[in-house]
């Protein structure tokens, strides 16, 4: 029999503090897991190690590849960032992002 599941942010499944300034929700719905990323103002991520998948809820957070390349990313933007890059969240309010891990 299938079932409905719900979850919510307010009571994670796990919760990690990788760096100051940064903070990761994980809920795990079935065999998917999503993931609300919080970056605090002045937050910087230098060399990430993983590529992402994502939709930015709030505020804005600048990205830059190795080769040069940079972007910024904005509430209500989805997007696909590689590994290696660069993080920083530039404004006065954290940058909230939800990300699906691939």
């Amino acid at each position: 029999m299938k079932t409905i599941v719900k979850k919510s942010f307010t009571s994670p499944d796990e919760v990690y503090n990788p760096k100051e300034g940064m903070k990761l929700e994980i809920l795990e719905v079935d065999v998917l897991k999503l993931q609300r990323n919080t970056a605090q103002p002045g937050y910087e991520g230098e060399n990430c190690e993983y590529n992402h998948l994502l939709y930015v809820i709030s505020g804005k957070f600048h990205v830059r590849m190795p080769g040069g390349a940079e972007i910024e990313f904005s509430p209500g933007e989805v997007g696909v960032i590689p590994a290696g890059h660069d993080l920083r969240n530039t404004g006065n309010e954290s940058v909230i992002w939800l990300e699906i891990p691939h």
